[in-house]
């Protein structure tokens, strides 16, 4: 009987007010990386997030032309200015056509 009687507190007194926030941070920093993979696959560039190669221009002909490239895992954005340098052309390895819808096709050069 005398080990009924016991009293069992279920409060800790010492308990830390703000242990509630870092469980909230947690969940905070998933929804988070979940938003920026939808956003990923939303501009429909799935790619950024494998190890394939990537080149993407942005504002193409435009004076705010933008060319990001990924090679592997570093990603490099290089800003297009005027003080571009023109270079000579060595070889011809293609052409690329405008389709009637706007896209365009890349036509390797037959031959080598």
């Amino acid at each position: 009987m005398k080990y009924m009687n016991r009293k069992t507190e279920t409060v800790d007194e010492d308990e830390d007010p703000l242990s509630g926030v870092a469980n909230l941070f947690d969940a905070a920093m998933v929804f988070a990386l979940g938003l920026m993979v939808m956003l990923l696959l939303y501009m429909s560039v799935p790619e950024l997030l494998t190890q394939q190669d990537v080149t993407i221009v942005k504002n193409p002909g435009t004076p705010e032309m933008q060319v990001i490239v990924k090679h592997g895992e570093e990603i490099e954005a290089l800003n297009v200015t005027e003080d571009m340098v023109e270079v000579e052309i060595s070889k011809v390895m293609g052409m690329i056509g405008k389709t009637a819808d706007g896209s365009m096709v890349y036509v390797p050069e037959s031959g080598g």
